[in-house]
């Protein structure tokens, strides 16, 4: 991992170098301070400075410095939003459309996406540089599209149709940046949720079925600690469809992340007032906010705010038709894409929580099954109780102080012991007859 790290961001200023080693210095106790965190991304005392991976269109990476504040400026981003970004947080996944940016919070990866770069919080997680390389990959690998992106939208249709009736397939490679950037964040979480649906997966089904075989204190406690894993993780992937989910039902929200196509707006509406108003768009000659001398040239200053107003106006009707973009597919497609993926990955854990509650099921069945059959046990023993006792009471009945003529005739003993025997195992037998009469037992 440290390989790839180095292979991934430039070398680091010394200061830099300096200030990660003395936070993994091991405090008196001997334990390093947040492990598995980078701690120079964290708020560093004093600046309130944080670490930032930045990836450009090219694809090219480098690590910047910059606080709570000029983010937001540069960005365009309300406090609240970058505050689901703070590693000391735990937030729900979140895909948040601005602006002049989206911000993702899904599972590892945190990260804002403009429309010429992707900054990540700095961190130790392998799954944030894997989300890393693999932009840089896609970035490089897709660099010609970036030319067709720069003629308009008509152009890059009909490119896109052209190549794709020769492949047969519409290719990822012609989507915006940041729907490109998008969808490797998409495709990281839904690809870190399925692996760790998988392992549990593996995990559960041999457990789940030595418990069918097995009911023992230790496999309840393993099964406990499963299902509470299965709870979890199937909250975290519902609340990751539920977002996809919302996204698709909202077209304004789609409409919103839409950051290249109303950066190219903006743009040409600022390049149409310029001409509007008779300044060149590439010399610095002139200037919007030369001061026009309203006594020397009285129509050049009426022209001038006229001018204005038209721009302002036109600025304003721009403003309002960003939020609801001709085409919306290409966002549409590539969420329904990872919303099936995340789709599957859901049904499969409902599924494993249907197999761990029909286990559950079986195991009741079974307890049930042994307490009935204890409790038949129990009655048959009562009912020979009952029979032991009458020999009881005939023993209690000759056992008496007083003298009758039975006593003196040898056989009578004998004869005793077979009425009273037969006496028991007839009443024994009534007893089972009831019972199977009433079916309170299988015989």
């Amino acid at each position: 991992m440290a390989d790839l790290k180095e292979r991934l961001l430039p070398p680091k200023p010394a200061s830099a170098v300096n200030l990660r080693e003395s936070s993994y210095r091991t405090s008196a106790s001997g334990r390093v301070p947040f492990q598995g965190v980078d701690v120079s991304g964290l708020k560093k005392r004093g600046q309130g400075l944080r670490s930032w991976i930045r990836v450009d269109v090219s694809g090219n990476s480098q690590i910047i410095e910059v606080d709570k504040f000029t983010m937001m400026r540069r960005c365009d981003l309300p406090a609240r939003d970058l505050r689901l970004l703070d590693p000391l947080f735990v937030y729900p996944s979140t895909i948040l459309g601005r602006e002049k940016a989206i911000v993702v919070n899904l599972e590892q990866i945190r990260c804002i996406i403009t429309a010429d770069e992707v900054l990540l919080l700095n961190s130790l997680d392998s799954y944030v540089l894997q989300y890393v390389v693999e932009l840089q990959r896609r970035l490089q690998a897709a660099g010609v599209s970036e030319v067709w992106q720069s003629e308009g939208p008509e152009l890059r249709r009909r490119g896109s149709r052209k190549f794709d009736s020769m492949l047969g397939q519409s290719s990822p490679d012609y989507l915006p940046f940041e729907f490109r950037a998008l969808e490797v964040a998409l495709e990281a979480a839904c690809t870190f949720l399925d692996s760790q649906a998988a392992e549990l997966e593996i995990e559960a089904y041999p457990l789940l079925d030595e418990l069918t075989s097995k009911i023992s204190t230790l496999n309840l406690e393993r099964v406990r600690r499963l299902k509470s894993r299965l709870v979890a993780l199937t909250r975290r992937v519902q609340k990751v469809r539920d977002e996809i989910e919302q996204l698709m039902d909202d077209d304004g929200d789609m409409a919103e992340m839409y950051l290249t196509e109303k950066k190219r707006r903006m743009e040409s509406s600022v390049y149409g007032d310029q001409s509007l108003m008779g300044y060149p768009s590439n010399d610095g000659a002139l200037s919007i906010s030369a001061p026009v001398s309203p006594v020397s040239s009285p129509p050049d200053s009426r022209r001038l705010e006229k001018c204005l107003s038209i721009a302002r106006s036109r600025h304003e009707s721009v403003r309002s038709s960003e939020s609801a973009p001709d085409n919306i597919e290409e966002l549409e497609m590539l969420l329904e894409a990872y919303f099936v993926v995340i789709d599957s990955t859901l049904n499969k854990l409902t599924s494993l929580k249907e197999y761990i509650d029909d286990t559950e099921d079986f195991i009741n069945i079974q307890l049930d099954n042994v307490r009935n059959q204890l409790i038949q046990f129990e009655l048959l023993m009562t009912t020979a109780t009952f029979v032991v006792a009458i020999f009881g009471v005939v023993a209690g009945i000759f056992g008496m102080n007083f003298e009758i003529p039975m006593f003196n005739y040898p056989g009578a003993f004998k004869w005793v012991l077979i009425i009273t025997g037969v006496t028991g195992a007839i009443i024994f037998c009534a007893f089972l007859w009831f019972f199977k009469y009433r079916r309170l037992m299988p015989l």
